[in-house]
């Protein structure tokens, strides 16, 4: 079985420390190999040389929560323009897949 990959936003970063997370969030800066993506507050992530990200886009990225609580990214997908997705319902799935971990997560994780 594939290692899960829990959604988060910002506010959870410190509990995933040291784990692989899927971040959904919004391009705010880019700076060479590092980036600023808003996810419910700031997160720096490290880039691989295969992301391709655009500012004021959607991106997701699967990555590992470093201990500065940064994330360095394994896979990035731009979801176009921020405008495009709701991030109301983002952020409420979010919430709910770890109010409700047992329907989503194996009880192991």
């Amino acid at each position: 079985m594939t290692e899960a990959t829990p959604r988060i936003t910002a506010p959870y970063l410190e509990q995933f420390s040291h784990a692989t997370v899927r971040i959904l969030g919004k391009v705010r800066q880019l700076r060479g190999e590092q980036a600023t993506i808003d996810a419910g507050g700031n997160i720096q992530v490290h880039l691989n040389r295969d992301a391709h990200l655009q500012l004021n886009h959607a991106v997701e990225i699967i990555g590992k929560v470093q201990n500065d609580l940064s994330v360095k990214v394994m896979a990035s997908t731009d979801m176009g323009p921020e405008a495009s997705i709701d991030f109301n319902a983002v952020d409420a799935v979010v919430d709910a897949t770890h109010r409700y971990r047992e329907i989503f997560y194996d009880k192991e994780q």
